[in-house]
Parts: structure tokens; sequence; C-alpha cells
């Protein structure tokens, strides 16, 4: 468990005697009369990693001041990422694997099986409610096995995205082109139903936490926000806070990926045909405008669903997890979607917060998203069972070790491979022959393609050797030396 002995100051030997006599390290404070500690656990939907102003990650445009307080008051795992998706839908991987703590190619045959009814392994929120949690969920489900059979308490089950309309590809075609605005109710998507779902999701989350004070159960509560995913909905006024002369290009902006058949991401893409192409330079800064004020609408949810449980009394015995299902391009290498490995796609915030846990402190361990899952077993005080594949971060967290894994894997499809080590990244795409090498410390952006770059060539080969052995750890079937050389 985590480090919960409370902090004595100046306290003289004497009542530092009794107290380690009358409470031990495990014991929570006595006016939660023992209580294990609630679990509130915070999941946004294709969110770029730099996207909460106050962890200085590159992009101070954005306006998230109750993220930025989430951040301040808990920590922040800068490289955190999801292993991609056996199609399209990448949340669907990511939240299976989330739930099921399996890795992605396990977490893929599970999903079959649900699909069966032939799966039988528990749920993250069935291993918690059979340790007294009580469990609640409203919000983004897309998982194949129905959420009411593994919640108790189940509010709205969202689809894994709002309905596009035709009017929200391709667009916008010219300057000044309103077609299509994020404000109009009329186009339904997030304001299908009459109220935006952010605002449903912080309504129902609300009504549950006043509820919880009269419950002598713990709870752990999944909030699973469709934003900012397409199409990126909210109040006019939320897009006025970024006026789009002032929406900034990203700094590895192009007009079109030279690789994206090959990538598996060409024009026939769902999240490809959100913008024209080749890509604009106006395109992109109303795509990345529109994002913004969708994350910027979700942040201002979160503060009122944080205030309640504030208010509720309740927030000193809860852990908050904030993290998103991975990241997005929105014009980054001139890709929209999140099928790729670059970081921009692969990448998600993560924070956590709560008793004892360290403030305002970034640590960089390469580390994967669904490591929540064990996790929020260790908080609670579960063991986790055999089948979770990732790792609790909680020694991470108390500085008892500086790393999780040597490696970080990702795919897409049977279309790219990746492996992330030592600073560098190495990317294939079998159906094209083709490897990419970055350096991720001089090159952030990846924009840099060192493959041909002799000098590196021993990195090169190092990679690929190691991601053919994590190809047969993940059970991964793709015979990458059938194409690629190496």
């Amino acid at each position: 468990m985590l480090n919960c002995f409370p902090k004595l100051g100046t306290y003289n030997l004497l009542l530092l005697s009794a107290l380690l006599v009358m409470i031990s390290c495990d014991q929570q404070p006595a006016n939660e009369q023992n209580k294990k500690p609630n679990i509130l656990f915070i999941f946004s939907d294709d969110q770029h990693s730099k996207t909460i102003n106050h962890l200085g990650n590159g992009n101070d445009q954005l306006i998230t001041p109750n993220l930025d307080k989430l951040a301040k008051h808990g920590l922040n795992f800068s490289n955190s990422f999801n292993m991609g998706g056996w199609n399209g839908a990448v949340c669907v991987a990511s939240r299976s694997m989330m739930f099921t703590g399996k890795t992605i190619w396990k977490a893929r045959e599970a999903d079959s099986k649900m699909r069966t009814g032939n799966y039988n392994s528990p749920f993250l929120s069935e291993l918690l409610e059979a340790e007294g949690y009580e469990t609640y969920m409203s919000g983004k489900w897309h998982i194949a096995k129905s959420a009411d059979s593994v919640f108790n308490h189940v509010k709205h089950v969202r689809p894994g995205m709002p309905n596009q309309t035709q009017e929200g590809y391709n667009r916008p075609r010219h300057i000044n082109d309103t077609t299509w605005t994020s404000w109009d109710q009329s186009k339904g998507g997030f304001w299908k139903g009459g109220k935006h779902w952010s605002e449903v999701l912080a309504a129902d989350a609300i009504g549950f936490i006043d509820k919880s004070v009269l419950s002598e159960q713990p709870f752990f509560m999944y909030l699973a926000f469709n934003a900012p995913h397409d199409p990126r909905q909210s109040p006019k006024r939320f897009v006025d806070k970024y006026p789009l002369e002032e929406i900034e290009l990203p700094e590895n902006f192009m007009p079109e990926y030279p690789y994206k058949e090959a990538m598996g991401s060409g024009k026939n893409l769902r999240d490809e045909q959100l913008a024209p192409f080749p890509r604009t330079a106006y395109a992109i800064k109303v795509h990345r405008q529109e994002y913004f004020a969708s994350i910027s609408h979700m942040d201002e949810q979160i503060g009122k669903i944080l205030n309640a449980l504030n208010e509720s009394g309740q927030l000193d015995n809860t852990y908050i997890i904030f993290a998103s299902d991975h990241g997005l391009a929105v014009g980054e290498h001139g890709l929209m979607g999140k099928q790729s490995m670059y970081d921009h796609s692969i990448k998600t915030p993560l924070i956590i917060s709560g008793p004892n846990i360290p403030q305002d402190l970034t640590i960089d361990p390469d580390v994967y998203v669904q490591d929540i899952m064990p996790t929020i077993l260790e908080i609670a005080g579960v063991k986790k069972p055999d089948f979770v594949d990732f790792n609790s971060l909680v020694p991470l967290i108390n500085g008892e070790q500086d790393y999780s894994y040597a490696s970080i894997y990702g795919c897409y499809t049977m279309s790219q491979r990746m492996i992330r080590s030592g600073g560098f990244k190495l990317i294939a795409y079998p159906k094209a022959n083709k490897l990419r090498l970055f350096d991720l410390k001089n090159d952030p952006f990846e924009k840099n393609d060192l493959i041909e770059n002799q000098k590196y060539q021993s990195i090169k080969e190092k990679l690929w050797k190691d991601l053919l052995v994590l190809q047969k750890e993940m059970k991964d079937t793709l015979d990458l030396a059938k194409y690629i050389s190496g």
C-alpha cells in the first residue's frame, strides 16, 4: 500500500512512541472509521498528452484550470502510453485492456470471447466489488461486455462516439466555412438529447457523490467522458476562448503524411476524413480550436465533480486518477487520428492524486496507461490476479523503483509496429518495407528520420532485435521479418 504514515513534525519522542503503538501504516484516519479509500477514475477520450496547461509540456494555449489544480495536487506521469489498437477504433483496445488487465493481443482474444458470452475472468470493477466496493459508471463504455453486468450502478452508457453528421467531415473547405459549427445543437452528436453529454456526465457524478455519503461502503467511480472525441462540440463561449488567429500550428505539421497508405491510415479511414486533403493551415487551426474548446468545456465539468467531492467531505479519503485512452494527431504529421505510432497518438495524460501522493511532481519512467488497473487494485488492498499483465504504479509513486518497463511496445492492426526504448523509437511499416528511427530526446516532435544515418545503425539493430522479442512476449502473430529485413 501507499505510504500513509502521518507527518509528526516536532512531536516529542513520547508522543511518537504512543502513536506507533496506537496506529499502523495501513490504517485510515479515525474519522473515516477505517473505511477503505474511495477511488475516482476519470477517463477522457482522444486527449493529447500536451493538453493540460500546468504541466508545461509545450502547449500554454490550453485553458484547463481544474485539471491544472489536479496536477498541482498530484503526481504526473509524463510518459504514459497506450499500446495501440487492433482496428480503427483504438479506444476499444485501450478500454478492454484497462478493465481486463490483459495486454493488447490477449485483450483482443478476450474481446472475441465477450462477444460470444464466453469470457469469465473478472473485470476491474468486479474485483473491487468483491472487496466491498460500491461500483459506479457513467459515460463511454465501448467494451464488448455489458457495463450493467460488471458495475453495481450504471447511469448512462454512451456509444463509442457521438454521431458525426456528414457536414462534419472534410471541413472546413474554405476560410470562414460555417456549414458546421461546434455549438449548433441541431447537428446532434454531443447535443443529442438536448444537454451536452459532458454536462450530463457531471450531473450523474454529482448525483452519485451526494448519495455516497450515506453509504458505509467505499466507492469506485468510473467516469468516462466522450470528449474531446469528434465531433468536437462545445458551447460557443468555449470556442471564443481560442481566437483562431492565436491558434498555433504544431511544429510537425505537414500537408500530407508520405506513408499514410502503408500505415493503414489512408484517406478511407474515418478519422482522416475529418479534414480536407491535403491539410491546410486554416483547416488544422479550426480543428485545433474546436479540440481545445472541447477540452476546456470538459475541464469545467471536472471542476464541478471535484467541488462536489470536496463538499461531500470525502476528498481527503479519495484517490483521483485522470487519464485518457490514447492521444490524437489533430494535424501533426499531416494526420488527424490516433491510428499511428507517433507520441501524439499513443501518449496519454496520466495524473494520480490522493492521500500521501506526492504533489505537483512529474516523473518520466515509461509506463502503460493500463497500469492504472493494478494500481487501483493495490490502492484498494486487492491482490493482483495472475491474469493481469500490467504493473502497479505504486512502487514508482513511493520512489521504490525508477522504471517498470525496459521497452514500450506499440502496434496498429497488421500495418504498424513500434518499440520505444532508451530515448529512441523504431517504427515499422511492413506493407511498405519501411523502418523509421527517431531520437526522442533531441527530436521530440519526431521530424527527423535517422534510419539511413550510419551513426545510428547499432541502435537500429538493437531496437529491431528487441522488437522481435517483444512481439513474442505480446503473442503478436505478425511476422515482421517476412516483410522487413531489419
